[in-house]
């Protein structure tokens, strides 16, 4: 065996052919980023589903369940536990749909709001430090690119 040069952090470096993929680099990248916004979240008691939840009803305000799952892709029948517990810590509000009382709306509360703003500065944090290496122009670049890669694929962002 040969010693390979090192790359960052004193590691050895991967060989060309991974460190060009562009589809690893952005798994990789992707894989990294969600690790630190679940590390923040959950030091302050929360998920990523939690501030799906909270800043959708505070978008579009009141919806049913089924709305929210087709709005966040949090899967239906996942949607269920995560409006109990920001149910259950007073975020929002579950009643029967006047219309429809066979569905219920979800309606975000004041402590609610109050949480998503709070979950907006900490986001803003974390996205700051994922994003350090690149200037405002890239990080703009980065979001646009982002953006057309999931409007193709037809994902729910």
């Amino acid at each position: 065996m040969s010693d390979s040069p090192a790359g960052a952090a004193g590691r050895p470096e991967a060989p060309a052919r991974l460190r060009n993929l562009r589809t690893r680099l952005l798994s990789l990248a992707a894989m990294r980023t969600d690790r630190r916004v679940n590390e923040e979240l959950a030091r302050v008691g929360a998920r990523k589903w939690h501030y799906a939840v909270l800043a959708t009803l505070a978008e579009f305000g009141p919806a049913s369940q089924a709305e929210l799952s087709g709005r966040t892709g949090i899967h239906r029948s996942d949607v269920v536990a995560v409006v109990n517990e920001l149910t259950d810590r007073g975020e929002v509000e579950r009643a029967p749909n006047p219309a429809d009382r066979r569905q219920n709306v979800i309606t975000l509360t004041a402590p609610g709001r109050r949480r998503l703003l709070e979950l907006d500065d900490l986001l803003a944090q974390v996205d700051d430090e994922v994003l350090a290496p690149l200037t405002p122009r890239q990080r703009e670049q980065l979001g646009h690119l982002l953006a057309t890669l999931l409007d193709r694929s037809g994902a729910t962002m």
